[in-house]
């Protein structure tokens, strides 16, 4: 009885887990236009009858002279009746305006490379960058994507035919994260599991009351555009740095049916390295907790993370080595094994379903220790964001506030 008692919050963690964390649904086939056979009218929904309409794929990049042929090339290919592509380059010091330059515009209307202006005052370098490409669109769509991902050819088809079918205003994807490299598959699955059980339900649509429950992947937004300028665009998330899930939230906050879906034809590679892992979640990690937190719970939500962190992924193998290394059997050791074991199972499950290396769950003390530092730095940073080079300060309000309706 002792020793059930002290696996309690592992049993209850797995409980959770099996019962509540659920993927959102794959999307749907997009029938005769998903292979390229002209402009069909769209089937289902609110489509019925019409001809697909036009698509402007923006992506902001700012040195992505890495991912960027790859990401363009993949759009340009897709097997959708029109669509256009506008490419903002963001200051880069590198090649990337150069490569896109080169690319040929496929079945695309055009490849549109505009040179983005300096980053004014109160703004971030996405959320600009952004603003910039909906300003040059022509589409009755926009779909915001990243400059590191690779789009399969039926992808777009099927994201509009899913919007139209779903009768949604703004639809998001959820893709497959690429992770090669040992710290890629040791932290990815830890972040990724971090946002699983805060939003275990990512696929239900939330309605005004539930806007801390709404989350949006900007790896892959597709809007409505009169929906996305009635929310006032980019513009209303300009000094955000997690501005994909405060875009999410003011979907839910003004009514619209923001639809969250599994895309299989996604694929996205974030980091390079650990240093890129360190960079890129220390921006965000603090900043997205605290703005999906009630006010009242708000001091507590990252030092009780921690904490809990630590006592259910770092305590038990302490606890096994301690008793291993002492000789002492008994309570100590069963205790130590089978809490340490849970994690070995439940960080392995994890990698499994981020297709990655399932053995890297044995590894599982190295990267909770490595993610913990990275929020305790996220944390200890403030509004302090550092990215691609630039020094940004988040006003309070940003950080902490609840997102304002427009009125």
């Amino acid at each position: 009885m002792d020793l059930l008692l002290l696996c309690l919050p592992w049993m209850m963690l797995g409980l959770f887990a099996f019962l509540f964390v659920r993927l959102p649904r794959d999307l749907p086939a997009a029938g005769p236009g998903e292979r390229g056979e002209g402009r069909e009218g769209v089937k289902g929904g609110s489509g019925e009858g019409k001809e697909w309409p036009l698509v402007s794929v923006i992506i902001p990049a700012r040195d992505e002279e890495e991912n960027i042929e790859a990401c363009v090339s993949s759009l340009a290919v897709s097997r959708y009746p029109d669509f256009e592509i506008i490419l903002v380059d963001d200051g880069s010091r590198d090649r990337t305006a150069e490569i896109v330059r080169s690319l040929p515009r496929g079945n695309a209307r055009r490849i549109l490379l505009i040179q983005g202006g300096p980053l004014p005052e109160g703004w971030f370098g996405k959320p600009w960058a952004c603003h910039q490409g909906a300003g040059h669109a022509t589409g009755d769509l926009l779909l915001f994507t990243d400059a590191d991902t690779v789009h399969h050819p039926a992808l777009l088809a099927r994201a509009v035919h899913g919007l139209l079918a779903e009768e949604a205003h703004a639809l998001t994807l959820l893709g497959q994260q690429v992770m090669d490299t040992f710290w890629e598959q040791l932290l990815q699955p830890q972040f990724f599991m971090l946002l699983a059980f805060r939003f275990p339900r990512v696929g239900a649509v939330r309605k005004p009351g539930q806007w801390r429950h709404a989350i949006a992947n900007g790896q892959y937004m597709l809007f409505r555009r009169r929906v996305y300028e009635a929310l006032g665009g980019h513009r209303a998330v300009a000094g955000e740095v997690v501005e994909d899930m405060r875009l999410a939230q003011l979907l839910a906050l003004g009514g619209w049916r923001l639809v969250v879906r599994s895309g299989q034809g996604l694929r996205t590679r974030m980091y390079r390295s650990l240093g890129g892992l360190v960079e890129g979640w220390s921006k965000n990690t603090a900043t997205g907790a605290l703005q999906t937190t009630a006010g009242w719970f708000r001091p507590l939500v990252l030092p009780l993370s921690l904490l809990a962190g630590a006592m259910l992924f770092l305590v038990p193998p302490g606890v096994l080595a301690w008793a291993l290394v002492s000789g002492t059997g008994g309570l100590p050791l069963l205790w130590g094994a089978l809490t340490t074991g849970f994690g070995v199972l439940f960080w392995s499950l994890a990698s499994w379903v981020m297709k990655g290396n399932p053995l890297f769950g044995f590894l599982f003390p190295l990267g909770n220790a490595v993610s913990g530092f990275i929020m305790v730095q996220s944390w200890l940073r403030g509004g302090h964001i550092q990215w691609k080079g630039r020094d940004y300060r988040m006003s309070s309000e940003a950080r902490r506030g609840s997102p304002a309706r427009k009125s």
